[in-house]
């Protein structure tokens, strides 16, 4: 559990990172701190802006801040799938050309927030550990 909420970890960090990447995030010119305006995306697909890069670093460092105990990766992954399932509703819920859209997120962010909130919740469910039958006498 808790190498599987690292790994996310890293993932979110590395995600927070190549947003602030000109090439990688393309027309990054036009990235801006917040807002339906910032036109910059990473890979070409995602809309991302300095705080939508932020809140990517800030869920990476909680996750690994989080990864030190069993417990702490069980609710990094339920908790985090819970919040990207809220961001997708959201996500869903805004019109994408409004002062609604601050974070800002596009339709591929929608489906990408639908799987990682399906993802990290399944994870953080399925690695719960088991408990052993006893047998008492």
């Amino acid at each position: 559990m808790q190498l599987v909420a690292v790994v996310v970890s890293v993932v979110f960090l590395l995600v927070g990172v190549l947003g602030f990447i000109p090439g990688i995030t393309t027309d990054y010119d036009r990235l801006t701190f917040a807002g339906h305006h910032s036109m910059a995306m990473l890979l070409g697909v995602f809309a991302v802006s300095v705080l939508h890069n932020l809140v990517h670093l800030a869920f990476g460092v909680a996750g690994l801040l989080l990864a030190r105990t069993p417990a702490g990766a069980r609710g990094y992954l339920i908790g985090g799938g819970a919040v990207y399932l809220v961001l997708w509703v959201y996500g869903l819920a805004i019109d994408h050309g409004s002062a609604a859209n601050f974070v800002p997120v596009n339709s591929a962010d929608n489906w990408l927030h639908l799987g990682l909130g399906v993802g990290m919740a399944v994870l953080g469910f399925a690695l719960l550990p088991r408990q052993r039958d006893v047998i008492r006498p």
